[in-house]
């Protein structure tokens, strides 16, 4: 394993996520696939146990400024563990293949979405 390309990566996914809130899936998954050679599924997994230290990071230093919302935080909590349950259960039911099609249409949707709607 190149050591040196995973602290990249994890150094760019952690910017990424501290400024955008994005990190994980959208900057670590494809670096992953692309520049180790990781099969999506095994990324997909790699990243949600380094998102976890992240996550954490960030919320505390964005708390620090003010910039979080606890009751909408809290809100948002339960579901989003039943769905990160339901999703890890999903890629056993999803090939790679259709898999990476599958996330590759959702950042060419959420890219569009935001250059070009409000």
């Amino acid at each position: 394993m190149n050591y040196l390309m995973a602290g990249i990566i994890g150094l760019v996914s952690g910017v990424a996520s501290g400024l955008f809130g994005v990190g994980g899936g959208i900057v670590m998954v494809p670096a992953m696939m692309f520049f180790m050679s990781m099969d999506i599924k095994r990324a997909v997994g790699t990243s949600l146990a380094v998102i976890i230290p992240t996550a954490l990071m960030g919320s505390f230093k964005h708390y620090q400024q003010g910039n979080l919302d606890w009751r909408v935080a809290l809100s948002l909590a339960p579901m989003a563990i039943l769905g990160g349950y339901a999703g890890a259960w999903l890629t056993t039911q999803i090939s790679s293949a259709n898999l990476k099609r599958t996330f590759g249409g959702f950042l060419v949707l959420v890219g569009v979405r935001l250059l070009f709607f409000k």
